[in-house]
């Protein structure tokens, strides 16, 4: 059966915007009981959120395990279903025990896709490295483009349908299913026996061990700008003679356009990386990234405290930002290409894409708490601190060996 990466990557796309939206439904449905109601805690939400991010980062290495010893595909679609059951379920109760499982089974399905379609997307471009840094560019591309659209899409919903919108939410993952399982053809199943060893070969990989500490530095940066701390200071009143602090307060739907602006801009980054990856150094795209996403700091810097300054300096100011934006996209799909590379003689893809994810996960979740200290103690500033430190670190522990400075194409 012929496989067909470009749907499964559009589907994964609209799962990630499913479950973006999924997300901000919640935040809503639960003020809107707290308003007709009463009783309903402010902690709730974020209690919820935790539950359902929590799933994730537990399944994210059985999923992978699963699909090595099974099908992904089949995997893949299972975890549509359950994220639309758990979407689903969150439409039409109110009872805290029913909640919190609609949460965890939201976080179970999005694991149960992620770790399988990266093994998956692995597996067909084996042999393949330009196509295979194609692929995995635009998972990121569909990853981050379906969080950042879920915002805009979840907010519109509400709008239209109330809550019904879970229920339209839930037909996406329930559609989605099919459509995964049909874009994967068939391949030969592993063996659960095959899939631990794989395990303890991807734990043991130096590939994943020199990769580890910078991906969850990135990754906590993805945690303290795409968290809500940034959502809060843009669009509560200015507590600072910062130019970001509070910049949306009179226009808080204004930040979901924001997020969409920065999607198209690092995607289309992503996209040009797609092309020069198979013929550069995996390290040399690291080093250039995160030198640029320092450049990007110094920059916003210098915007966040532009009060004073006319339009045009400070439209120059957000257009070479924008620029760098386009070259420090290309670290994480540099990073999961070498990734599919190193690992490409040994059977535990899935397991390692799976402790790719648990990672990014930690990293978020890190970020997000970082986010909160420094938020709190200097605004837009303290996440322009986080973000250089954590680069300067990400730096620092970047892999090294003579396999590292290799294109991919001369790797192979």
């Amino acid at each position: 059966m012929k496989t067909r990466p470009g749907l499964a990557l559009a589907v994964h796309a609209l799962i990630r915007i499913a479950a973006s939206a999924d997300g901000v439904l919640v935040g809503l449905s639960l003020a809107q009981l707290r308003r007709e109601h009463g009783g309903v805690p402010v902690s709730l939400a974020g209690v919820l959120g935790a539950v359902a991010y929590g799933l994730e980062l537990m399944a994210s290495v059985p999923a992978g395990l699963a699909a090595d010893a099974f099908s992904p595909r089949g995997v893949m679609a299972l975890g549509a279903l359950i994220g639309a059951s758990g979407t689903w379920l969150f439409s039409f109760t109110t009872r805290l025990p029913l909640l919190i499982v609609s949460r965890m089974l939201q976080g179970l399905g999005v694991a149960a896709v992620t770790p399988p379609l990266l093994t998956w997307l692995a597996r067909v471009s084996a042999g393949a490295p330009a196509r295979r840094a194609r692929l995995m560019s635009f998972f990121e591309l569909s990853m981050l483009g379906g969080v950042a659209l879920g915002g805009l899409v979840g907010s519109r919903l509400w709008t239209w349908l109330g809550r019904a919108a879970f229920g339209a939410l839930a037909l996406v993952g329930l559609s989605s299913a099919p459509l995964l399982y049909a874009s994967a053809g068939r391949m030969p199943p592993g063996e659960p026996r095959a899939a631990l060893i794989g395990l303890r070969q991807a734990l043991r990989h130096p590939a994943v061990q020199r990769l580890a500490p910078s991906w969850v530095c990135i990754n906590a940066i993805v945690g303290l700008w795409l968290g809500p701390t940034l959502a809060f200071l843009l669009t509560e009143p200015s507590r600072s003679h910062q130019y970001l602090d509070g910049l949306f307060a009179a226009r808080p739907t204004d930040f979901g356009w924001l997020m969409l602006g920065y999607t198209l801009v690092f995607g289309i980054g992503v996209a040009l990386w797609s092309l020069l990856l198979p013929r550069v150094h995996a390290r040399s795209v690291w080093r250039v990234s995160l030198a640029a996403m320092l450049a990007v700091c110094a920059l916003l810097f210098a915007f966040n405290h532009s009060a004073d300054w006319s339009r045009g300096p400070r439209g120059a100011l957000l257009g070479g930002a924008a620029l760098l934006i386009v070259v420090e996209s290309g670290f994480t799909p540099a990073a999961l290409s070498y990734l599919a590379q190193a690992l490409e003689p040994i059977s535990g893809k899935g397991a390692a894409m799976g402790l790719y994810s648990l990672l990014l996960g930690v990293g978020a979740v890190a970020g997000s708490l970082l986010a909160a200290v420094c938020g709190a103690l200097w605004q837009i500033d303290g996440l322009l601190l986080g973000t250089a430190l954590l680069t300067v670190i990400a730096l620092g522990v970047l892999p090294r060996g003579e396999r590292s400075f290799e294109p991919i194409e001369q790797a192979a």
